[in-house]
């Protein structure tokens, strides 16, 4: 029970995390299938799994490939990147 997922929140920073170290390790195709099924989830999913999506999943992504100086307009889907775009025009940076 040690690993054991308790809420959307988690999930999405785990999620994240997978995401991140298919970066790292150069998988590319592995990296775009986890942030094509985060949009889906996104479009599609309620109320709550979206908000994990945007301010867990996009914002761990994205803070962790601009550290990286990763160009995110290339990896990230259309909705994804919307939703970035309105983060850190929101955030004011």
């Amino acid at each position: 029970m040690k690993n054991q997922v308790t809420s959307i929140y988690k999930q999405a920073d785990r999620f994240a995390e997978i995401t991140k170290k298919s970066i790292i390790s150069g998988n590319i195709v592995r990296a775009k299938k986890c942030l094509a099924l985060a949009e889906r989830l996104f479009i599609s999913g309620s109320m709550e799994t979206k908000n994990a999506i945007s301010n867990v999943y996009i914002f761990s992504v994205s803070s962790f490939m601009e550290m990286r100086h990763c160009n995110i307009s290339h990896l990230f889907p259309q909705t994804l990147k919307a939703e970035y775009i309105k983060q850190i025009n929101t955030s004011g940076v």
